[in-house]
């Protein structure tokens, strides 16, 4: 996917997250709100998107991207009917509907890297925010029936990048952990489980668990961190 499809793959991304939110808003006739939400969520991430591109002077956007870019389109709406959740009820087995391929696809797109040879830091990165903002979007909606503390679950990343900016030593290099996955794997299937309201006597006791997990992962990468921030070549990267 070479030459100016570099550039449109991104785009259509964005359009197909705004078909499918016009469709679902017209369906359901859900707050506005919602709608306005996730097509400024559309907006925000696709120009960032082709920033990056352009940043880099990226040649092809790869198959693997495209299975981000469609995901980051699904997650679109979920952003939608999340915000619409705060001012009404929504139709919480279409949340979970969507969710379920969303957590499906971030194992999908790391797969297609590796099968062509495309993976690049920059698919990395877009794979690690959309994972990122999906796990905030599912804590703000699961924190609305099991309190606030949810939320540290969403926020966790964002403020550890956030101390990056004070402390430059959080900002190097990470090596690859599986366990790193596994963890975030974890929070999907335990938020989503939780806002599916399928084991109501459970759900706190399995979002409490996958914030265990989470604070345990990034314990151990701060530690590492920190014993690597006393090497004279320590590389900066991206965090997280």
């Amino acid at each position: 996917m070479a030459g100016n499809t570099v550039h449109l793959a991104p785009i259509g991304s964005a359009a197909l997250g705004a078909a499918g939110v016009s469709a679902i808003w017209v369906v359901d006739e859900l707050p506005a709100i919602g709608a306005l939400v996730a097509l400024a969520y559309l907006t925000t991430s696709t120009a960032l998107l082709l920033r990056a591109l352009r940043r880099r002077n990226a040649a092809c956007f790869g198959w693997a991207n495209v299975v981000t870019a469609t995901r980051s389109a699904v997650v679109a709406v979920i952003t939608g009917l999340v915000a619409a959740s705060f001012v009404g009820p929504i139709p919480a087995p279409l949340l979970i509907g969507l969710t379920v391929p969303a957590l499906a696809l971030d194992a999908m797109d790391g797969w297609v890297a590796r099968r062509t040879g495309t993976a690049t830091e920059l698919g990395a990165r877009f794979d690690m925010e959309v994972d990122a903002f999906l796990l905030l979007m599912l804590s703000a909606y699961v924190a609305q029936a099991l309190g606030p503390w949810v939320l540290a679950i969403g926020l966790m990343r964002y403020v550890f990048v956030a101390a990056g900016w004070m402390l430059p030593w959080l900002r190097l290099q990470l090596p690859p952990r599986y366990w790193r996955k596994v963890v975030t794997a974890v929070q999907g299937i335990a938020l989503t489980v939780a806002a599916s309201g399928i084991l109501p006597e459970l759900a706190g006791v399995l979002v409490g668990v996958a914030l265990v997990l989470l604070v345990e992962s990034f314990g151990r990468d701060v530690v590492w961190l920190a014993q690597r921030s006393r090497t004279p070549r320590a590389k900066l990267g991206a965090a997280r």
